[in-house]
């Protein structure tokens, strides 16, 4: 087990350093800063000074190495746009992130481990065929188009909910609701497809023939074996949902990390959008690991 994090944590930090280079480079490909943020009747000494104020006139080779050597010392540089540390900027938008992927991948995992578990124990059942259908459909939509939607119809037709901001709790449940949807979809087909794959085993059989109550036979005997590809979906589900926070972020007006990444990326504010990225992929890299210890603990195979 412990070799298996091990080598994860290797290919991790090398998948790290490997984006790390591709974003620094592809980035400096969108512009000039200077231009963005200067007014437009600055002239070219203007500029001149503002690139050697940020570093920016030095070659790239230059600036790289620079920014690998402020990153060990855990120095992400300055936001362009609001002269503070691009790292403090990404962690307030993580406060505002997490909890909404956390509460939104809480419901998620409880509503599908539940439906998708009730739905394989009646195959071919009404219950059954509208769970299967309504998580085709949520796994099929993209997010965006039913964050419009969304809008459409709760905000702009029916006034029930805000379009946008983080005022109360009526502003996080069109966000919430459309991070819901899609890996809803994914989770509970999964689930549905390990239960119905438990149920043929042997123990499960068993089980049954002892008279074991349905719910304790769907939710202890068979759940328990059916969940390790259950575990893999959630992990990606969770990774997904950071990477979709930047579109619903964005739409909803929500001041996370993916509307901050957006933006940075507009104002061709580097260090924010490097930091921003880091972070993230540190975070994805971390919720990998942790799916690997729960592999172990349910399968004692993988700790050997």
């Amino acid at each position: 087990m412990t070799k298996l994090i091990g080598q994860r944590a290797v290919a991790s930090l090398l998948s790290l350093l490997v984006l790390m280079v591709l974003v620094f480079f592809l980035s400096r490909l969108t512009g000039d800063p200077a231009v963005l943020f200067l007014p437009i009747d600055a002239t070219e000494e203007m500029k001149e000074q503002f690139r050697v104020l940020h570093g920016l006139d030095r070659p790239l080779l230059e600036q790289f190495n620079q920014y690998v050597l402020d990153l060990l010392q855990f120095d992400f540089g300055d936001s362009l746009r609001k002269a503070r540390p691009a790292l403090d900027l990404v962690l307030e938008a993580y406060a505002w992130t997490l909890p909404l992927a956390l509460l939104t991948m809480t419901f998620v995992i409880t509503a599908a481990i539940i439906l998708g578990s009730l739905a394989a124990f009646k195959v071919g059942g009404f219950f059954d065929r509208l769970v299967s259908i309504v998580s085709l459909v949520g796994a099929s939509a993209p997010d965006f188009w039913i964050a419009i939607v969304a809008i459409m119809v709760f905000s702009l037709s029916l006034g029930w909910l805000p379009t946008s901001g983080v005022g109360s709790v009526a502003h996080w449940i069109l966000p919430m609701a459309v991070l819901f949807i899609r890996p809803f979809g994914l989770i509970v087909q999964v689930v549905r497809s390990s239960m119905l794959s438990a149920q043929s085993s042997a123990y499960v059989k068993t089980a049954r023939a002892k008279g074991v109550k349905n719910l304790r036979l769907i939710f202890i005997h068979t759940l328990r074996n059916g969940m390790l590809p259950v575990i893999t979906v959630i992990g990606d589900q969770a990774a997904a949902m950071l990477n979709g926070a930047v579109i619903v972020e964005t739409i909803f007006g929500f001041p996370g990390v993916g509307k901050l990444m957006i933006d940075s990326i507009l104002q061709r504010d580097f260090n924010v959008v490097l930091a921003a990225i880091l972070v993230t992929a540190v975070a994805i890299f971390l919720m990998n690991i942790l799916i690997d210890i729960a592999y172990g603990l349910l399968d004692p195979r993988i700790r050997q």
